[in-house]
Protein backbone atom coordinates (compact mmCIF):
# COMPACT_ATOMS: atom_id res chain seq x y z
CA UNK A 1 0.00 0.00 0.00
CA UNK A 2 2.76 2.25 -1.13
CA UNK A 3 0.72 5.36 -1.48
CA UNK A 4 -1.04 5.13 1.65
CA UNK A 5 1.61 4.85 3.59
CA UNK A 6 4.36 6.97 2.10
CA UNK A 7 2.53 10.15 1.41
CA UNK A 8 1.68 10.08 5.28
CA UNK A 9 5.24 9.41 6.81
CA UNK A 10 5.57 11.61 9.72
CA UNK A 11 9.04 11.97 9.56
CA UNK A 12 8.74 13.39 5.63
CA UNK A 13 5.80 15.51 6.35
CA UNK A 14 7.65 17.08 9.71
CA UNK A 15 10.52 17.72 7.44
CA UNK A 16 8.35 19.79 4.62
CA UNK A 17 6.10 21.75 7.56
CA UNK A 18 9.81 22.96 8.74
CA UNK A 19 10.83 24.26 5.22
CA UNK A 20 7.31 26.19 5.18
CA UNK A 21 7.81 27.51 8.14
CA UNK A 22 11.54 28.71 7.06
CA UNK A 23 10.14 29.96 3.73
CA UNK A 24 6.85 31.85 5.34
CA UNK A 25 8.17 35.22 5.97
CA UNK A 26 5.14 36.99 4.83
CA UNK A 27 1.20 36.49 5.47
CA UNK A 28 -0.21 34.60 2.42
CA UNK A 29 -3.43 33.29 2.22
CA UNK A 30 -3.70 30.17 -0.06
CA UNK A 31 -6.99 27.92 -1.61
CA UNK A 32 -7.60 24.70 -1.73
CA UNK A 33 -10.02 23.83 -4.96
CA UNK A 34 -11.13 20.74 -3.78
CA UNK A 35 -13.53 19.43 -0.86
CA UNK A 36 -11.83 15.92 -0.50
CA UNK A 37 -8.73 18.49 -0.21
CA UNK A 38 -10.21 20.74 2.88
CA UNK A 39 -11.15 17.44 4.20
CA UNK A 40 -7.82 15.51 4.05
CA UNK A 41 -6.25 19.00 6.03
CA UNK A 42 -8.84 18.76 8.55
CA UNK A 43 -8.70 15.01 9.05
CA UNK A 44 -4.75 15.39 9.34
CA UNK A 45 -4.67 18.63 11.21
CA UNK A 46 -2.41 19.94 8.72
CA UNK A 47 -3.33 23.68 8.94
CA UNK A 48 -2.36 23.52 12.67
CA UNK A 49 0.78 23.01 11.72
CA UNK A 50 1.45 25.24 9.49
CA UNK A 51 3.35 28.93 10.37
CA UNK A 52 0.46 31.79 11.68
CA UNK A 53 1.34 33.86 8.16
CA UNK A 54 -0.19 31.36 6.03
CA UNK A 55 -3.86 30.93 5.98
CA UNK A 56 -5.78 27.90 4.46
CA UNK A 57 -9.44 29.20 2.83
CA UNK A 58 -11.44 26.57 1.20
CA UNK A 59 -12.65 26.63 -2.44
CA UNK A 60 -15.99 26.12 -4.53
CA UNK A 61 -14.58 22.53 -5.34
CA UNK A 62 -17.08 20.36 -3.94
CA UNK A 63 -19.35 19.44 -6.57
CA UNK A 64 -22.90 18.61 -4.53
CA UNK A 65 -22.30 21.74 -2.42
CA UNK A 66 -22.23 24.33 -5.68
CA UNK A 67 -24.79 22.34 -7.53
CA UNK A 68 -27.18 24.97 -7.28
CA UNK A 69 -30.87 25.19 -5.16
CA UNK A 70 -32.49 25.76 -8.96
CA UNK A 71 -31.62 22.54 -9.82
CA UNK A 72 -32.40 20.93 -6.51
CA UNK A 73 -35.59 21.35 -7.10
CA UNK A 74 -35.61 20.44 -10.55
CA UNK A 75 -34.43 16.89 -9.08
CA UNK A 76 -37.08 16.87 -6.84
CA UNK A 77 -39.74 18.02 -9.37
CA UNK A 78 -38.65 15.13 -11.42
CA UNK A 79 -38.13 12.73 -8.99
CA UNK A 80 -41.89 13.17 -7.44
CA UNK A 81 -43.56 12.20 -10.68
CA UNK A 82 -45.29 9.19 -11.44
CA UNK A 83 -43.51 6.59 -13.79
CA UNK A 84 -40.08 7.62 -12.94
CA UNK A 85 -36.95 6.36 -11.45
CA UNK A 86 -34.71 9.05 -10.25
CA UNK A 87 -30.95 7.73 -10.21
CA UNK A 88 -28.21 9.51 -8.11
CA UNK A 89 -25.21 9.80 -6.08
CA UNK A 90 -26.01 9.02 -2.31
CA UNK A 91 -24.51 12.01 -1.17
CA UNK A 92 -27.43 14.47 -2.98
CA UNK A 93 -30.12 13.01 -1.58
CA UNK A 94 -29.81 14.42 1.78
CA UNK A 95 -29.08 17.99 0.00
CA UNK A 96 -31.58 20.39 1.08
CA UNK A 97 -33.89 21.81 -1.79
CA UNK A 98 -36.60 24.18 -0.61
CA UNK A 99 -38.11 22.66 1.99
CA UNK A 100 -37.15 19.42 1.37
CA UNK A 101 -34.40 16.69 -0.11
CA UNK A 102 -34.95 13.67 -2.05
CA UNK A 103 -34.87 11.19 1.23
CA UNK A 104 -38.20 12.82 1.71
CA UNK A 105 -39.33 12.30 -1.62
CA UNK A 106 -38.27 8.40 -1.41
CA UNK A 107 -39.99 8.48 1.87
CA UNK A 108 -43.09 9.82 0.05
CA UNK A 109 -43.12 6.86 -2.19
CA UNK A 110 -40.73 8.31 -4.97
CA UNK A 111 -39.02 5.74 -6.80
CA UNK A 112 -34.85 7.39 -5.84
CA UNK A 113 -32.62 5.18 -6.34
CA UNK A 114 -28.57 5.08 -5.16
CA UNK A 115 -26.50 4.51 -7.86
CA UNK A 116 -22.15 3.72 -8.19
CA UNK A 117 -22.31 5.02 -11.87
CA UNK A 118 -24.20 6.66 -14.77
CA UNK A 119 -24.21 3.41 -16.93
CA UNK A 120 -25.72 1.39 -13.67
CA UNK A 121 -28.69 4.16 -14.63
CA UNK A 122 -28.96 3.18 -17.87
CA UNK A 123 -29.10 -0.57 -17.17
CA UNK A 124 -31.99 0.09 -14.71
CA UNK A 125 -33.37 1.84 -17.75
CA UNK A 126 -32.86 -1.45 -19.81
CA UNK A 127 -34.69 -3.03 -16.98
CA UNK A 128 -37.64 -1.31 -17.20
CA UNK A 129 -38.05 0.23 -20.53
CA UNK A 130 -42.29 1.41 -19.34
CA UNK A 131 -40.19 4.00 -16.86
CA UNK A 132 -38.73 7.16 -17.29
CA UNK A 133 -35.06 6.68 -15.47
CA UNK A 134 -33.13 10.13 -14.65
CA UNK A 135 -29.72 9.75 -13.95
CA UNK A 136 -29.05 13.01 -11.60
CA UNK A 137 -25.09 14.29 -13.29
CA UNK A 138 -23.55 16.39 -11.37
CA UNK A 139 -19.85 16.87 -10.88
CA UNK A 140 -16.48 18.73 -12.49
CA UNK A 141 -14.28 17.80 -14.53
CA UNK A 142 -13.76 14.43 -12.98
CA UNK A 143 -17.25 12.90 -13.58
CA UNK A 144 -17.91 14.29 -17.06
CA UNK A 145 -16.34 11.55 -19.21
CA UNK A 146 -18.36 8.52 -17.33
CA UNK A 147 -21.57 10.76 -17.84
CA UNK A 148 -20.73 11.17 -21.62
CA UNK A 149 -20.42 7.80 -21.85
CA UNK A 150 -23.64 7.12 -20.44
CA UNK A 151 -25.54 9.67 -22.97
CA UNK A 152 -23.10 8.12 -25.84
CA UNK A 153 -24.43 4.51 -25.04
CA UNK A 154 -27.95 5.76 -24.40
CA UNK A 155 -27.93 6.59 -27.97
CA UNK A 156 -26.38 3.78 -29.51
CA UNK A 157 -28.06 1.20 -27.54
CA UNK A 158 -31.57 3.16 -28.76
CA UNK A 159 -32.58 3.98 -25.48
CA UNK A 160 -34.93 6.15 -24.63
CA UNK A 161 -36.64 5.91 -21.44
CA UNK A 162 -33.12 7.48 -20.38
CA UNK A 163 -32.06 10.94 -19.91
CA UNK A 164 -29.75 13.38 -17.38
CA UNK A 165 -30.08 16.42 -15.30
CA UNK A 166 -26.93 17.83 -16.37
CA UNK A 167 -25.48 19.34 -13.40
CA UNK A 168 -21.65 19.76 -14.36
CA UNK A 169 -19.30 22.79 -13.46
CA UNK A 170 -15.43 23.93 -14.08
CA UNK A 171 -12.80 24.58 -11.92
CA UNK A 172 -11.06 27.23 -14.41
CA UNK A 173 -13.74 29.89 -14.84
CA UNK A 174 -14.81 29.45 -10.96
CA UNK A 175 -11.31 30.19 -9.97
CA UNK A 176 -11.75 33.66 -12.38
CA UNK A 177 -14.77 34.34 -10.80
CA UNK A 178 -12.87 34.12 -6.96
CA UNK A 179 -9.75 36.14 -8.12
CA UNK A 180 -12.61 38.95 -9.94
CA UNK A 181 -14.43 39.69 -7.12
CA UNK A 182 -13.66 42.37 -5.03
CA UNK A 183 -14.00 40.74 -2.11
CA UNK A 184 -10.94 37.93 -3.15
CA UNK A 185 -8.00 37.51 -0.46
CA UNK A 186 -6.41 34.44 -2.09
CA UNK A 187 -3.25 34.95 -3.58
CA UNK A 188 -2.45 31.04 -4.62
CA UNK A 189 -4.21 28.13 -5.58
CA UNK A 190 -3.79 24.37 -4.92
CA UNK A 191 -5.46 23.05 -7.62
CA UNK A 192 -7.49 19.57 -7.28
CA UNK A 193 -5.42 16.81 -8.88
CA UNK A 194 -8.56 14.46 -9.82
CA UNK A 195 -9.87 17.13 -11.99
CA UNK A 196 -5.84 17.99 -13.49
CA UNK A 197 -5.83 13.91 -13.80
CA UNK A 198 -8.63 14.28 -16.88
CA UNK A 199 -8.31 17.50 -18.02
CA UNK A 200 -4.34 18.19 -17.91
CA UNK A 201 -3.66 21.79 -16.61
CA UNK A 202 -2.96 23.12 -19.93
CA UNK A 203 -5.65 25.89 -19.34
CA UNK A 204 -4.03 27.26 -16.04
CA UNK A 205 -0.88 29.03 -17.32
CA UNK A 206 -3.07 31.88 -18.63
CA UNK A 207 -4.99 32.21 -15.18
CA UNK A 208 -1.82 32.43 -13.19
CA UNK A 209 -0.28 35.12 -15.59
CA UNK A 210 -3.21 37.50 -15.60
CA UNK A 211 -4.16 36.90 -11.94
CA UNK A 212 -0.34 37.07 -11.02
CA UNK A 213 -0.94 34.37 -8.45
CA UNK A 214 1.10 30.47 -8.35
CA UNK A 215 -1.28 27.52 -9.14
CA UNK A 216 0.01 24.32 -7.88
CA UNK A 217 -1.51 20.96 -8.97
CA UNK A 218 -1.62 18.83 -5.39
CA UNK A 219 -2.88 15.34 -4.17
CA UNK A 220 -4.93 14.40 -1.49
CA UNK A 221 -2.49 12.91 0.76
CA UNK A 222 -0.86 14.77 3.63
CA UNK A 223 2.30 14.89 2.27
CA UNK A 224 0.90 15.99 -1.08
CA UNK A 225 -1.05 18.95 0.39
CA UNK A 226 2.33 20.18 2.12
CA UNK A 227 4.30 19.54 -0.99
CA UNK A 228 1.61 21.61 -2.58
CA UNK A 229 1.70 24.56 0.15
CA UNK A 230 5.58 24.19 -0.12
CA UNK A 231 5.33 24.73 -3.66
CA UNK A 232 3.00 28.30 -3.20
CA UNK A 233 4.67 29.52 -0.22
CA UNK A 234 8.08 29.55 -2.43
CA UNK A 235 7.15 31.35 -5.46
CA UNK A 236 4.94 33.92 -3.51
CA UNK A 237 7.84 34.79 -1.40
CA UNK A 238 10.17 34.75 -4.47
CA UNK A 239 7.47 36.96 -6.09
CA UNK A 240 6.87 34.24 -8.98
CA UNK A 241 3.25 33.54 -10.67
CA UNK A 242 3.71 30.04 -12.42
CA UNK A 243 1.96 26.61 -12.63
CA UNK A 244 3.42 23.87 -11.24
CA UNK A 245 2.67 20.05 -11.16
CA UNK A 246 3.29 18.73 -7.58
CA UNK A 247 1.58 15.59 -8.07
CA UNK A 248 3.26 14.04 -11.15
CA UNK A 249 2.38 10.25 -10.41
CA UNK A 250 -1.17 10.80 -11.30
CA UNK A 251 -1.48 14.18 -13.32
CA UNK A 252 0.47 15.36 -16.71
CA UNK A 253 0.04 18.35 -18.59
CA UNK A 254 -2.06 17.48 -21.08
CA UNK A 255 -4.15 15.15 -19.23
CA UNK A 256 -6.33 12.24 -20.31
CA UNK A 257 -6.96 13.32 -24.07
CA UNK A 258 -9.46 10.51 -24.65
CA UNK A 259 -11.53 11.33 -21.82
CA UNK A 260 -11.69 15.26 -22.78
CA UNK A 261 -12.76 13.72 -26.57
CA UNK A 262 -15.70 11.84 -24.88
CA UNK A 263 -16.38 15.31 -23.00
CA UNK A 264 -16.44 17.49 -25.97
CA UNK A 265 -18.52 15.51 -28.22
CA UNK A 266 -21.24 15.30 -26.26
CA UNK A 267 -21.11 18.06 -24.42
CA UNK A 268 -20.53 22.32 -24.71
CA UNK A 269 -20.04 25.14 -22.53
CA UNK A 270 -22.47 27.10 -21.31
CA UNK A 271 -23.25 29.34 -17.98
CA UNK A 272 -24.36 27.87 -14.91
CA UNK A 273 -25.30 29.22 -11.41
CA UNK A 274 -23.54 28.20 -8.91
CA UNK A 275 -24.95 27.78 -5.05
CA UNK A 276 -24.43 30.59 -2.84
CA UNK A 277 -22.29 32.15 -5.76
CA UNK A 278 -25.17 33.01 -8.77
CA UNK A 279 -24.44 32.67 -12.26
CA UNK A 280 -20.41 32.40 -13.79
CA UNK A 281 -20.38 32.42 -17.35
CA UNK A 282 -18.78 29.99 -19.07
CA UNK A 283 -18.31 27.76 -16.15
CA UNK A 284 -20.58 24.78 -17.26
CA UNK A 285 -21.69 21.90 -19.45
CA UNK A 286 -24.56 21.04 -20.98
CA UNK A 287 -25.56 18.61 -23.65
CA UNK A 288 -25.04 19.57 -27.26
CA UNK A 289 -28.03 19.98 -29.62
CA UNK A 290 -27.96 16.87 -31.15
CA UNK A 291 -28.20 14.75 -27.66
CA UNK A 292 -31.21 17.41 -26.02
CA UNK A 293 -33.45 14.35 -26.87
CA UNK A 294 -31.63 13.17 -23.41
CA UNK A 295 -32.05 16.29 -21.55
CA UNK A 296 -34.54 15.62 -18.30
CA UNK A 297 -34.75 19.08 -17.67
CA UNK A 298 -36.67 19.28 -21.14
CA UNK A 299 -38.14 16.45 -21.24
CA UNK A 300 -40.30 17.14 -17.66
CA UNK A 301 -40.59 20.85 -18.46
CA UNK A 302 -39.06 21.78 -14.95
CA UNK A 303 -37.27 24.99 -16.52
CA UNK A 304 -39.13 27.33 -15.15
CA UNK A 305 -38.41 26.83 -11.34
CA UNK A 306 -36.54 29.70 -10.08
CA UNK A 307 -36.29 29.32 -5.84
CA UNK A 308 -34.53 31.65 -3.76
CA UNK A 309 -31.77 30.84 -1.31
CA UNK A 310 -31.73 30.19 2.51
CA UNK A 311 -30.79 34.30 4.28
CA UNK A 312 -29.38 32.61 6.68
CA UNK A 313 -26.50 30.54 4.80
CA UNK A 314 -23.41 32.02 4.08
CA UNK A 315 -21.95 29.01 2.05
CA UNK A 316 -21.23 31.34 -1.02
CA UNK A 317 -19.08 33.54 0.69
CA UNK A 318 -17.42 30.29 2.47
CA UNK A 319 -16.93 28.80 -1.40
CA UNK A 320 -15.26 31.98 -2.06
CA UNK A 321 -12.81 32.19 0.39
CA UNK A 322 -14.42 35.09 1.76
CA UNK A 323 -15.65 33.76 5.49
CA UNK A 324 -14.40 30.11 6.93
CA UNK A 325 -17.48 28.10 8.27
CA UNK A 326 -16.97 29.17 11.89
CA UNK A 327 -17.91 32.54 10.78
CA UNK A 328 -21.17 32.17 9.89
CA UNK A 329 -23.86 32.88 12.91
CA UNK A 330 -25.73 29.58 11.98
CA UNK A 331 -22.70 26.79 11.93
CA UNK A 332 -23.36 24.27 14.49
CA UNK A 333 -26.62 26.19 15.65
CA UNK A 334 -29.34 26.65 13.42
CA UNK A 335 -27.26 24.78 10.99
CA UNK A 336 -26.07 21.05 11.38
CA UNK A 337 -25.23 17.55 9.26
CA UNK A 338 -28.34 16.46 11.14
CA UNK A 339 -30.26 19.62 10.06
CA UNK A 340 -28.42 21.24 7.58
CA UNK A 341 -29.05 25.15 6.24
CA UNK A 342 -27.01 24.57 3.07
CA UNK A 343 -25.21 21.78 1.22
CA UNK A 344 -21.24 22.45 2.82
CA UNK A 345 -22.87 21.26 5.66
CA UNK A 346 -24.08 17.96 4.54
CA UNK A 347 -21.52 17.12 1.73
CA UNK A 348 -18.84 14.47 2.63
CA UNK A 349 -16.72 17.47 0.93
CA UNK A 350 -18.13 20.62 2.55
CA UNK A 351 -16.26 22.94 4.43
CA UNK A 352 -18.86 23.62 7.32
CA UNK A 353 -19.14 19.49 7.16
CA UNK A 354 -15.42 19.04 7.61
CA UNK A 355 -14.86 22.15 10.16
CA UNK A 356 -18.17 20.73 11.85
CA UNK A 357 -16.34 16.68 12.24
CA UNK A 358 -12.72 17.61 12.97
CA UNK A 359 -12.42 21.56 14.09
CA UNK A 360 -12.51 22.49 17.87
CA UNK A 361 -12.92 25.93 17.60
Amino acid sequence: MKHLTEYRDAHLVKGVVEEIHRKARHPWVIMEICGGQTHSIMRNGLDQLLPPQVELVHGPGCPVCVTSLELIDKALAIASQPNVIFTSYGDMLRVPGTGRDLFSVRASGGDVRVVFSPLDALAIAQQNPAKQVVFFAIGFETTAPANAMSVLQAKNLGIENFSVLVSHVRVPPAMRAVLSSPENRVQGFLAAGHVCAVMGYWEYPPISQEYQVPIVVTGFEPLDLLQGILYTVSQLEDGKAEVQNAYPRAVTQPGNQPAQAVINQVFCECDRKWRGIGVIPASGWCLRPEFSRYDAETRFSVGAIQPEESPYCIAGKILQGIKRPFECPAFGTLCTPENPLGATMVSSEGACSAYYRYSSR
